[in-house]
């Protein structure tokens, strides 16, 4: 008797992820937060050149974000309708010109200018990031696409910053602002070269903004990313009169350092596992987040226990971004994805600029250690929103794979 074997067809494998335009993206994320946050490390020299005092010089750090908050949404709602990668280009070319102006400014007023311009740039680049890089996958990649192309974020603030302060003690910060601006150039003709182009959302198909916002989901989304991010921000901007007043003779650098390299970890660790366990990693990042933020202010006066939440902290920090992008996109809808991600950076830099003036607040009145006691009460908030929000801003996996459209 014969046998006989029978084929039996085989799946077609997995489109790979397009590695080469995600990197682009992330090449731009890292050039903004650069852009944004070098400044800070280089302030005394920036006061000494344009010869007003240091606070002065750090209202460019102030007016940046406040140039992305008011820019994000009308740029991203007059854009909406054009092809992605021309709304990237735009948003890459004002970064040149802004930075360049920078670079050669003698005069604080046209500093302040350009940086403003800088900011609302920042504000169409971070709105477009998620949406573009969701549009080059399929349904099942878009959280991992997401996360790489974010990824430049954590790179920055760990090694970026770091670096180009140095380089600016060594060659002048404005020699280092005009490299930033070339290397921009460089990802231009990068992106020219090699990211696909994506439509933008048709006339017809389009949802107003506050279409956007009422959308089921949306509101605890934002307020769940506005909890964390003031709650970040608020210790973070202060580390250093935090740990001078808790714990004689950390070191900030040192300390920040054990932030960013968990922070590189979990950004890796999330695009692993986003696409499958979005509500999972939201929940855990907020309680590991405050575990450390309450670890901090019990237990500030061991310094090897301020370097374990810190890296804590860092861990529950790096993957914020995609998870929170990611999960505002599945809670708006396609045709509503870049005016939400136009929210979420919005959302964002208030968290940012509001956890300034509150930490500051805090400093002077309460003294250091409110800067983590206060954190652990805005996280609860946010675990609190997050965890009653499980049928349409933070869903279980089953919910989400019934709202996946067919690949």
């Amino acid at each position: 008797m014969t046998q006989t074997s029978v084929d039996v067809p085989q799946a077609p494998p997995a489109p790979r992820l397009p590695i080469g335009p995600l990197l682009a993206l992330s090449s731009a994320a890292f050039l903004a937060i650069m852009t944004e946050a070098l400044p800070a490390g280089i302030l005394p020299a920036v006061s000494r050149s344009l010869s007003v005092s240091e606070a002065a010089a750090g209202q460019i750090v102030t007016i940046y974000a406040v140039g992305s908050v008011l820019g994000a949404v009308p740029l991203t709602a007059a854009s909406v309708g054009w092809n992605r990668r021309r709304v990237l280009l735009t948003a890459l070319a004002g970064f040149v010109l802004t930075n360049t102006v920078v670079a050669f400014s003698t005069g604080y007023s046209l500093t302040m200018s350009a940086r403003f311009v800088n900011g609302v740039a920042a504000g169409m680049l971070w709105s477009l990031m998620a949406g573009y890089a969701q549009r080059l996958v399929r349904p099942e990649q878009r959280g991992r696409a997401t996360a790489i192309a974010l990824a430049g974020t954590p790179v920055a603030l760990s090694v970026g910053v770091p670096v180009g302060t140095f380089a600016a003690g060594l060659v002048g910060w404005r020699w280092t602002l005009g490299a930033i601006s070339a290397l921009t150039l460089l990802l231009i003709a990068w992106v020219v070269a090699g990211v696909p182009d994506r439509p933008g959302q048709a006339r017809q198909g389009r949802a107003s903004l506050a279409g956007a916002i009422a959308r089921p989901g949306v509101v605890p989304v934002l307020a769940t990313a506005l909890a964390f991010v003031l709650a970040h921000n608020v210790l973070y901007t202060y580390m250093a009169p935090f740990l001078a007043g808790t714990r004689p003779g950390s070191r900030v650098d040192t300390v920040l350092l054990a932030f960013g390299v968990s922070s590189l970890i979990s950004i890796w660790l999330t695009g692993v596992l986003i696409d499958r366990h979005l509500r999972p990693l939201v929940l855990g990042s907020i309680v590991l987040f405050t575990v450390a933020a309450t670890t901090l202010a019990v237990f500030s006066g061991l310094a090897w226990v301020v370097y374990v939440a810190v890296a804590a902290w860092g861990f529950a920090f790096g993957g914020a971004a995609p998870l929170l992008q990611t999960a505002a996109a599945e809670a708006g809808g396609d045709d509503v994805v870049d005016v939400i991600q136009s929210m979420i950076v919005t959302t964002w830099n208030l968290g940012i600029g509001a956890g300034a003036i509150l930490g500051g607040i805090l400093l002077s009145r309460a003294g250091p250690t409110a800067l983590a006691w206060v954190p652990a009460g805005l996280l609860t908030v946010s675990l609190g929103i997050a965890l009653s929000a499980r049928t349409h801003a933070f869903p279980t996996l089953q919910r989400r794979a019934t709202r996946q459209p067919a690949p």
